[in-house]
């Protein structure tokens, strides 16, 4: 082994201490030359259209789903695309054009279908999807989320998919929005929780109007439903534990769900992001129990003290205190809101404090993630954006389409929209509805995927992190969850502690791509990376060259250290 790249073990030391806040030092702002991101989705072959099926009616999830995932099919270490497609509510011709479509990174900045994609059916009217190695065979298995029953693929070695939902016990037949993997239990397996909306039926489709124009629904003409969480037997099989395990609350209306160890206590909790009641916190307690905390924590509502139209999410350390904090895309004139981790299971609204008010103002939010898109050190938010009714502007001086959002962190939680300089990927405007991030071309910058309603899918290339450096780190569990999911990685480096932890399933009906991605600013190296998997094994690799991909197996060992491209 050369010398850059060493590893030692720390075995089963506890994960709090891994992850304290404690551990991450003084912010050093580095400003990046600017943001450049490229429509690329025509050259890089992405010509997938979301099919919305809409009508006169005003069926209400007509107007919700656009989902997408980044996730490694084939195993062959490069990004695919997977973009799950709604179809029609109703008998209409339009309904055979309306398939899912799973792209095939081509290693060359295109992609093309890939020929698992046949596998996959459009069994239900689509919204949104997940993935996740669920039985821990190295393949990655694919769960969408549907108005109507969902589904379950198992991943057939990278060269197809098998419907396995029904003799995985998966039973969920409701109104499902976004889903997110994560071990509840750290069992060793990924578990699954499926956010669900409304009690909605097409027998039940109210009529709604402004002006005596027809519209689709507010969620309060509706009842919420139920959440759902099904643990992993380890045997193929999910059982529901939603009542046992504390999560069934009939009061939500969930639309977006992200896992994070908000209290630092090694289990990793979910927040749930609920539209016009109060958004859910439920706190791990262990033993496959749940706490619901979110109005003493401070994130069930905005800064008003009412519930908001919580649509999509994500939580990761924005501040560099160590603590994941918590993000929510609302409605136009509500503002998103963000909540600054002050420790001790509380938080903080910092919504106007940190820029972000003025900025979402005037947008309705969906998908979203924290990503470091300029390698700078800390964590920017990317916010895709469009309004909820097709006939708006018939009644308001709202656009139906409108611009996605780039917000740059200076490092300390305070954010400024550069939307307008990020080149002409950010100057589209569309229905935009799902986003996930993730490096595509493998050239160490986070690209952005964004599905838009009833309209073509747009692929952001990112090419505007020029000097600086970065790190990717793939891991592999082997006690613990193929995938990692779950694990906090602190990487030290300019003497700095970044801390970022493993996401299967966050924004609004996607995924983003579960490699950790580090942005190391003007360092070439790090000093060292530490990494508490979710059995509570702790390793550190020291002396890291930058700009390359890193590939870790639990127990330390460097499987792989692949440059960039």
């Amino acid at each position: 082994m050369t010398r850059r790249g060493k590893r030692r073990l720390a075995a089963f030391l506890p994960v709090v201490i891994l992850c304290d806040p404690n551990a991450a030092a003084g912010v050093q702002v580095q400003d990046a030359a600017g943001p450049r991101f490229t429509s690329a989705a025509a050259d890089g072959g992405i010509d997938f259209v979301h099919v919305n099926g809409a009508t006169p009616e005003k069926y209400l999830p007509e107007t919700m789903g656009g989902g997408v995932v980044i996730f490694d099919h084939d195993g062959d270490g490069w990004p695919d695309i997977f973009f799950v497609n709604s179809g029609t509510l109703v008998d209409d011709p339009t309904i055979a054009d309306s398939r899912h479509r799973l792209y095939r990174n081509n290693r060359d900045g295109t992609f093309s279908e890939s020929p698992a994609a046949g596998d996959i059916e459009r069994s239900a009217y689509g919204m949104g999807a997940c993935a996740a190695d669920v039985d821990n065979d190295g393949w990655t298995d694919l769960y969408i989320t549907n108005f109507g029953p969902d589904t379950l693929y198992r991943n057939r070695g990278g060269s197809g998919f098998d419907d396995v939902t029904a003799s995985a016990g998966i039973r969920a037949d409701r109104w499902s929005s976004s889903c997110a993997f994560a071990d509840v239990d750290n069992d060793g397996d990924v578990d699954l929780y499926v956010a669900n909306y409304l009690d909605f039926s097409l027998d039940d489709n109210r009529y709604c109007g402004l002006l005596d124009i027809r519209i689709y629904c507010d969620p309060n003409v509706y009842d919420g439903v139920a959440d759902i969480l099904y643990r992993n037997e380890g045997d193929g099989t999910f059982t529901d534990v939603s009542r046992q395990s504390g999560i069934q609350l009939p009061e939500g209306k969930g639309l977006g769900v992200v896992f994070a160890d908000y209290d630092l206590d090694g289990r990793v909790d979910a927040y749930v992001a609920n539209d016009l009641v109060a958004n859910f916190l439920f706190r791990n307690s262990g033993a496959g129990r749940f706490e619901e905390t979110g109005l003493t924590a401070g994130v069930a509502l905005g800064g008003d003290g009412r519930p908001m139209s919580g649509m999509g999410t994500d939580m990761a350390d924005m501040n560099g205190d160590g603590r994941p904090d918590a993000f929510v895309t609302n409605m136009d004139r509500e503002t998103h809101n963000l909540y600054a981790n002050i420790g001790g299971g509380l938080f903080l609204e910092v919504t106007f404090e940190s820029g972000v008010g003025t900025a979402t103002l005037p947008y309705v939010g969906w998908g979203t993630a924290f990503m470091d898109y300029d390698n700078d050190r800390d964590l920017d938010l990317a916010i895709a954006n469009g309004a909820v009714l097709d006939n708006i502007e018939e009644f308001r001086d709202t656009p139906y389409p409108q611009r996605n959002l780039l917000l740059a962190n200076d490092g300390t939680g305070s954010f400024r929209d550069r939307t307008r300089e990020a080149g002409n990927g950010f100057a589209l405007e569309k229905v935009s509805r799902g986003l996930a991030s993730g490096d595509l071309d493998n050239d160490g910058d986070i690209d952005i995927v964004i599905g838009n309603n009833g309209q073509a899918a747009d692929y952001l290339r990112n090419d505007g992190a020029d000097g600086h450096h970065s790190l990717l780190v793939r891991l592999i569990g082997a006690e613990s969850n193929r995938n990692g999911i779950g694990a906090c990685l602190i990487l030290t480096v300019g003497g700095r502690a970044l801390v970022r932890q493993v996401k299967a399933g966050s924004s609004y009906l996607g995924q983003n791509d579960t490699r950790v991605h580090f942005g190391l600013g003007t360092w070439e190296r790090a000093e060292s990376l530490q990494i508490a998997w979710p059995t509570g094994r702790v390793d550190i690799v020291d002396d890291i060259d930058a700009d390359r991909i890193l590939t870790i197996r639990e127990g330390g060992q460097i499987v792989e250290q692949r440059p960039f491209y």
